[in-house]
């Protein structure tokens, strides 16, 4: 389960660095600055989550239980929160913004959630 965060944190984070240089560079004469701004949260917001991952993965204090349902919570809310977000701020998800739209919002809750579930673990722990 380690390896599956550390490799899923890894990804998420260097996917990152490249949709924000893509974002900063090719997209800033194609976007306007409030799409720009968009599409950069769904970059932070992806980072932010590589780093809890590859914490998570890191860390031996969390059950194996936990990881197992904090890998698959934010692995499903990144693509469904930064995913969506990328569609929606370049346009790609033009004809489609009635389905993609609702989906940022099930993914941010899914990102809560498994942030929800490490806050449980750290409680369950004897000091």
């Amino acid at each position: 389960m380690d390896r599956k965060l550390l490799i899923a944190g890894t990804f998420f984070g260097m996917t990152a660095i490249v949709l924000g240089a893509f974002g900063a560079h090719a997209l800033k004469q194609i976007l306007n600055a409030e799409q720009l701004q968009t599409f950069e949260t769904g970059v932070k917001y992806q980072m932010y989550h590589a780093l809890f991952l590859l914490f998570v993965g890191a860390y031996s204090g969390i059950s194996a239980k936990s990881k197992n349902i904090i890998f698959w919570l934010i692995f499903t809310g990144v693509i469904f929160f930064s995913g969506s977000i990328y569609l929606l701020a370049t346009g790609a998800a033009e004809n489609f913004n009635k389905i993609i739209g609702p989906i940022t919002p099930i993914g941010g809750m899914l990102l809560i959630i498994g942030w929800f579930v490490l806050l449980i673990d750290f409680f369950r722990q004897k000091s």
